[in-house]
């Protein structure tokens, strides 16, 4: 009786009918610590060119910075040439992590696209389990406050390219962390595919290539990204591909300093 019942059922929902069944709970990863003795540099400038197609399209700046226990990173994205006439993109970003812990201490961003211009700031409060979002569109001068819950631990979207420096690689070995995304959390995977060696006007550097995937969010809207760090204690970013649907876009390191 019990097995005709239990098939009935099983019928009844390949045919859309009954009820249907409980999804499985989402198991959001626990964000790990930083590797002991692992280092983050006390104070780095990395800057990238971004190619697109066969253009330079514009260039990238990551400043990092010790204050503390936290790892400040300050990032502007300009478009230059021919890109800047067609589309005038002007970015800056902002965040921080703690170095002992991993977690992100907050992300602000201000976006320059075209017309569109727009504030975004991003702050956890752990204690209370939550975070929360104000965003304004200063084209329109309007604002909107968002607030949602969030784990014990998260990375955000800026702070996570640095963050992953800090855990162990080796090719086919895959790190999982949680990731704030738009008033979501979401598993990142970041996979570490193949060692290969990048040749950038910074230098020649031997590598690991690293792709982060998730089910939704950024990183996933994106299309499909690929991050190279170089194969050593370091695991300092030199490239950064990001495959979309419009082209390619790829950021090569053209120097870095430690001043």
């Amino acid at each position: 009786m019990l097995c005709s019942t239990a098939s009935l059922t099983a019928r009844a929902q390949l045919l859309g009918l009954g009820p249907k069944p409980t999804p499985a709970p989402v198991v959001i990863p626990t964000l790990q610590p930083p590797q002991p003795g692992f280092t983050f540099p006390e104070k780095q400038t990395l800057t990238f060119t971004v190619d697109w197609r066969v253009f330079t399209a514009g260039t990238a700046v990551f400043q990092l910075e010790q204050q503390g226990t936290v790892q400040k990173i300050a990032a502007t994205a300009d478009s230059t040439g021919a890109v800047t006439m067609l589309f005038p993109v002007i970015d800056k970003f902002q965040a921080g992590f703690d170095t002992k812990t991993g977690c992100s201490t907050g992300f602000t961003k201000q976006l320059q696209e075209g017309r569109r211009k727009v504030s975004s700031e991003l702050s956890f409060d752990y204690s209370q389990g939550k975070q929360k979002q104000i965003e304004k569109n200063l084209v329109k001068g309007t604002s909107k406050e968002e607030v949602a819950s969030i784990p014990a631990c998260v990375t955000d979207s800026l702070s996570a390219i640095f963050y992953a420096a800090s855990q162990p690689m080796a090719v086919g070995q895959s790190i999982r962390f949680p990731l704030a995304d738009s008033m979501r959390t979401v598993t990142v995977a970041m996979k570490v595919e193949s060692k290969e060696e990048i040749k950038t006007p910074a230098g020649t550097f031997q590598t690991l290539k690293v792709e982060p995937t998730a089910d939704e969010g950024i990183v996933k809207n994106r299309g499909h990204i690929w991050v190279w760090y170089t194969d050593d204690a370091r695991h300092m970013p030199v490239q950064i591909q990001a495959r979309l649907f419009w082209g390619t876009i790829t950021f090569h390191l053209q120097s870095y300093d430690t001043k």
